[in-house]
């Protein structure tokens, strides 16, 4: 489930009582049980998302290495991967998680705080069945509204992968997609090269 999480019922911690959808704050959201699921805020709005699957976390750990060894060759920045509490500003999130983000060395983080708040350089949403809607929709408007200049979209039932960049407009728009057997490349990351296939596990 990824829709926002309704009805909003927490009583067996003790910890209400909860805000309205539209209301929650980043406060609010760090009253939330540690239950393994994904809470997000986006435009004050809860969302849930169960506990992501195997083929979910294999892919990410693939992207995570990915760019972890590309960014660190050239000393270009950071790489984090979920989860990770991302405020965006504006109010536009607080938190959203996404699955892999980068960041550009100028932009280092406060490392013993419990969140970054700011705008990401690139970011990556990995797309199940259950989080369509909220990786193509949602989360696409919130990024694009914060001025994200590349999102990465993996959809896992395709194995496929679209990337979109801001253009002069300030509009998001299809960089670079393919599914297996073909390479994406970034344009935040110049020279990063993606094999599609290389994402996901070999076929039996």
């Amino acid at each position: 489930m990824s829709e926002p999480a309704t009805p909003l019922d927490f009583r067996a911690t003790g910890s209400g009582p909860w805000p309205a959808q539209g209301e929650w704050t980043y406060e609010e959201y760090r009253r939330l049980p540690d239950d393994g699921r994904r809470y997000e805020v986006i435009r004050g709005v809860l969302y849930v998302t169960a506990a992501p699957r195997l083929l979910h976390q294999f892919v990410s750990s693939e992207l995570f290495w990915t760019f972890q060894r590309f960014v660190r060759r050239r000393g270009l920045g950071f790489v984090l991967g979920a989860p990770i509490d991302l405020k965006l500003p504006g109010g536009i999130a607080s938190p959203i998680q996404p699955d892999v983000l980068f960041l550009r060395k100028e932009k280092a983080p406060d490392w013993k705080g419990q969140s970054f708040e700011g705008v990401p350089d690139l970011v990556v949403e990995i797309v199940s069945q259950g989080s369509r809607r909220l990786d193509r929709i949602v989360k696409f408007a919130a990024y694009w509204d914060a001025g994200v200049p590349e999102y990465w979209l993996v959809d896992l039932e395709a194995q496929a992968v679209v990337i979109y960049g801001l253009n002069d407009d300030g509009q998001y728009v299809e960089r670079s997609q393919g599914g297996a057997g073909a390479t994406v490349r970034s344009l935040v990351l110049p020279g990063l090269r993606v094999k599609v296939s290389a994402l996901f596990p070999p076929a039996e």
